[in-house]
């Protein structure tokens, strides 16, 4: 292996592993949210209480299949995979915005979602 592919294949480690990371955080901040939502409440606080604990899966869900795809794994499952995380994420952090309280949530998704962009920008 090449330096430069040796430099690569570090970059595209780290960028997965942030990515993980912020995947993490935001699944425990979107749990979090949606154990603070009131169940009895009204219908904003019932759809905050959804998309916060779909965030949550699904950010928990594409962290283990980061941290347990290969390098030569299915390169378009994980794409699909971190795709779907980064849309779920937005529309999360946008309904967290009408959400009082909930700017924290909302910055996590963000987090998560661009910590998504990069890594498919890295994937290609």
């Amino acid at each position: 292996m090449s330096a430069t592919e040796q430099q690569e294949l570090v970059r595209f480690l780290e960028d997965r592993f942030a990515c993980a990371q912020a995947c993490t955080e935001c699944a425990r901040v979107c749990a979090l949210r949606a154990s603070l939502a009131d169940l009895d409440g009204p219908d904003d606080q019932q759809q905050l209480r959804r998309k916060g604990i779909l965030c949550a899966e699904v950010c928990d869900a594409t962290c283990r299949a980061l941290a347990e795809e290969t390098v030569q794994s299915d390169e378009a499952g994980m794409r699909a995979q971190v795709e779907w995380c980064r849309a779920v994420c937005l529309e999360t952090a946008h309904v967290f915005d009408r959400g009082p309280g909930a700017e924290e949530g909302a910055q996590a998704c963000r987090d998560c979602a661009r910590a998504c962009t990069e890594f498919l920008a890295l994937l290609g």
